[in-house]
């Protein structure tokens, strides 16, 4: 059957975008279902205040009637200023295993950032960099975990194919028994919570819009200069951290202070995975209440984020960090991390101390846009 391409226009459309991954996976057991809900949440440029200075387009290939593969683009000139060149990123990729299929979706695609003056397309990011990133490309076996992204093995190809190629490693890293690990080399009696004007405490509820406005601050101070790093906006943080004590908890959010200023801080959120894959990306009132009520028995968390403002990264602030994580690590039994780069020694070395080692290896692919 003839492959055709279509960009999303009309709710028919959406709805064969966000049941295709359903299709390819069907029968893999380490998948996790996305929660609908939040996708289109994430990507309705009405009320995602990332898309106030970012464009999105939604494509879909279909062979005959059949959806077989799709694709979003996200277009974000900020980081043009950024990168010195006119980027355009993909991502919520998915596709059977059909080469022609995948090479016709990025051929429309390249078609599109040609009429927008784009000179390179790099992904995935679903949609951005704050998001779940790369393309799984060791250790299909064990299974994803919390902002994991997954992918079958044959995805590499396909973006091969694609013209794409590899411009970016990243990797994850775990601990199997992290309580035991903490508690042979630490002594949590003697951990301090205060040093030299430094103190150490949760994030509090009751003042959710403050904390939450001081990590913003702290993080984008901590990761200016960091690979593909944009400041976030109050909206976009606001946006993005909605439903963050579904995945968290306040003793899981440590914030250091410095004479009262927040300089530093951890955010460490709970594996939620188990419980995703068996709401099957549903997520209404009676899955709400089994997912409380599961997510009491967790024992896996995930480093989500250690953020440190510039001027204080050779304070006492990462020991005091380390000192609050290790308090918290033994009620825990398996500790793992979000993506970091291979070059990223200081996070590389950071991790070793907590007997964390690699894990699972993601790719950024890119290609060239070619000029009519």
């Amino acid at each position: 059957m003839a492959l055709n391409v279509k960009e999303i226009t009309d709710q028919a459309g959406m709805r064969d975008f966000l049941n295709l991954p359903a299709r390819i996976y069907n029968e893999d057991p380490l998948w996790v279902p996305p929660v609908t809900s939040e996708i289109c949440r994430t990507l309705d440029h009405r009320i995602n205040p990332y898309f106030h200075h970012a464009s999105r387009r939604l494509f879909i290939c279909y062979r005959g009637k059949e959806p077989v593969a799709r694709t979003a683009v996200v277009i974000n000139k900020k980081h043009w200023d950024q990168q010195q060149r006119k980027s355009a990123m993909f991502g919520f990729f998915e596709s059977v295993d059909d080469t022609d299929a995948c090479r016709i979706l990025f051929e429309r695609v390249e078609h599109y950032c040609n009429r927008k003056g784009i000179e390179c397309l790099e992904g995935p990011f679903n949609p951005n960099h704050y998001s779940e990133l790369g393309l799984l490309t060791r250790n299909f076996t064990d299974p994803p975990l919390f902002f994991e992204t997954y992918n079958p093995e044959y995805y590499k190809s396909l973006l091969k194919h694609a013209g794409f190629h590899a411009v970016h490693s990243l990797h994850t890293r775990i601990n199997r028994d992290i309580a035991n690990y903490v508690q042979g080399r630490y002594d949590l009696s003697k951990l301090p919570v205060c040093m030299n004007g430094f103190k150490i405490r949760q994030f509090q509820l009751w003042n959710y819009r403050r904390d939450l406005e001081n990590i913003r601050q702290i993080n984008n101070d901590a990761f200016s200069d960091n690979w593909h790093f944009l400041p976030l906006s109050r909206d976009e943080y606001r946006f993005a951290g909605k439903y963050m004590f579904l995945v968290t908890a306040p003793h899981l959010v440590i914030i250091v202070e410095h004479n009262d200023e927040p300089v530093g801080v951890i955010q460490l959120t709970l594996n939620i995975n188990n419980i995703l894959r068996s709401l099957n990306g549903n997520a209404g009132i009676g899955d709400s209440l089994g997912f409380f009520w599961r997510r009491r028995q967790l024992k896996e968390i995930v480093i989500y984020a250690i953020g440190i403002k510039k001027a204080y990264q050779h304070s006492p602030v990462f020991m005091l960090i380390l000192d609050s994580m290790c308090r918290i690590l033994a009620r825990y039994s398996v500790l793992s991390t979000t993506w970091m780069t291979d070059t990223n020694m200081a996070a590389i070395r950071a991790s070793e101390r907590l007997g964390l080692e690699p894990y699972k290896w993601f790719h950024i692919y890119e290609k060239k846009i070619k000029t009519c």
